[in-house]
């Protein structure tokens, strides 16, 4: 309102008159014109900047990670004056859907469960927590459409940095996909032998391939219950990332290029980028840099 005073009485309308037609009070429009722009302002619009190209580069960080990122770039800020932010503005992370079941039942477990507990109420909970780097992984496989067909992901998580140490992608979900998963970790971590390898039923798990790779390496095999999404919970989590930062972002036309994606996203913004809070707010490369030093290099 105040520009339009100003153009007007440039053109030769007085303010008071303009102000008085536009029931505005001349004082604060005479401050505002030897300031127009406060401190306030100016201070409101870096923090819009920088949360702006924070979400440009990463449109699925929510206003916590834009918070970091904002941090990182020199303009702190309240987790509470971002979210006021954002929501002015319209900048959200991006959502996706839930994973769906396939039908099929579960085969019998070739392991036992290494990570069920019974509380003192009787009921079997799951402890997913490591003191050291490769004492516990996790593993799972997840399955999207494209163009072309599905693209299925089996990917291996440590427990103690949230790291994924391994995945493998192909175009048909046979236990060779678990397989390579494998050996991609214990490509990236060496000696292995005596870690504990936490699975579903899933029939890639239980194949005769996967459990002589499993017993080929030294590893102990672990397998969760039938029908216990929790018995897995951590792995799931982050597959629910996955699937809401990359996977539902959009259509993809052909397998490769959501291939590259998926990719793109673990190694540049998952590992690298993404801070979380179970880890004091660092990235998984970043926490195990400073807490196990050994298993970065080794990776």
């Amino acid at each position: 309102m105040y520009p339009l005073v100003r153009e007007l009485a440039a053109d030769g309308i007085p303010a008071a008159v303009t102000c008085r037609v536009l029931k505005i009070a001349r004082p604060p429009y005479y401050r505002w014109l030897t300031s127009p722009v406060t401190d306030a302002d100016l201070v409101a619009a870096y923090r819009a900047n920088v949360l702006f190209d924070a979400h440009r580069d990463d449109p699925e960080f929510g206003y916590r990670f834009l918070v970091d990122e904002a941090r990182e770039a020199g303009e702190s800020m309240a987790e509470r004056t971002a979210w006021r932010i954002c929501s002015e503005l319209g900048w959200w992370s991006a959502f996706g859907k839930k994973r769906g079941t396939n039908g099929k039942k579960p085969g019998p477990p070739v392991h036992d469960d290494l990570c069920a507990v019974t509380d003192d109420k009787g009921r079997v909970r799951h402890v997913f927590s490591a003191d050291a780097p490769n004492e516990l992984w996790l593993s799972d496989i997840t399955e999207h459409w494209t163009g072309e067909g599905k693209l299925y992901v089996c990917a291996i998580k440590d427990v103690y940095s949230n790291r994924i140490v391994g995945y493998s992608i192909d175009s048909r979900m046979k236990s060779r996909l678990a397989v390579a998963a494998l050996n991609h970790a214990v490509a990236r971590r060496g000696d292995v032998a005596g870690y504990v390898l936490h699975t579903d039923r899933g029939s890639q798990f239980r194949s005769r391939k996967f459990v002589h790779a499993i017993n080929r390496h030294a590893m102990v095999g672990s397998m969760g219950r039938v029908g216990a999404a929790g018995d897995n919970a951590a792995m799931e989590s982050f597959f629910s990332l996955l699937q809401k930062n990359v996977l539902d972002r959009r259509t993809w036309a052909t397998r490769d290029e959501l291939r590259i994606a998926i990719v793109r996203w673990i190694e540049r913004t998952y590992h690298r980028r993404r801070r979380q809070a179970g880890l004091g707010r660092l990235t998984p490369i970043e926490y195990e840099l400073i807490m196990a030093p050994t298993a970065t290099q080794a990776a």
